[in-house]
């Protein structure tokens, strides 16, 4: 597959340059980065949350942990993980594990955690386990830019 359709289209409308990063299959997003040799702080995973009034994407780096805490400081909602369901739902186009933290590609509120602010290269899943999408820190902000930032996640 390489790249979602969804985000392939939004990359396009948004004019956004991009190179598609091919790996070894992975499983998980500490072992995309080691595979196609980048720094986990620099692989941007998504961590979808859910609650009576909607979804909420979590966007953090490979190497760090998400804080539920820290989200309920930012945000007042009675957030938990989403099922696996309602991810196959969503994201039809992509593999299961293998979201792309564009959340506005998907029409998903989203959190980017701060740390990613500090990487000059963003690399995240293409929407399978054998690619991953490659933009400079400035087409990621532009990527992002309706996203709500803060400290979300520490590091592993």
């Amino acid at each position: 597959m390489a790249i979602a359709i969804t985000l392939r289209q939004f990359l396009q409308n948004e004019n956004i340059d991009y190179e598609i990063l091919h790996h070894d299959k992975s499983r998980t997003s500490l072992e995309t980065a080691a595979n196609a040799h980048v720094s986990g702080d620099c692989v941007a995973k998504s961590v979808l949350l859910e609650d009576d009034t909607g979804y909420v994407m979590v966007v953090l780096p490979a190497s760090h942990e998400l804080d539920m805490a820290r989200i309920h400081e930012h945000i007042s909602r009675p957030l938990t993980f989403a099922h696996e369901t309602v991810l196959a739902r969503l994201f039809s186009d992509c593999e299961p594990g293998a979201i792309p933290p564009i959340g506005t590609a998907y029409g998903i509120e989203t959190l980017i955690d701060d740390s990613l602010a500090e990487q000059p290269d963003i690399y995240f899943e293409a929407g399978d386990h054998e690619a991953l999408v490659h933009v400079n820190a400035e087409n990621f902000d532009d990527l992002t830019r309706d996203a709500m930032h803060g400290h979300f996640s520490h590091h592993l």
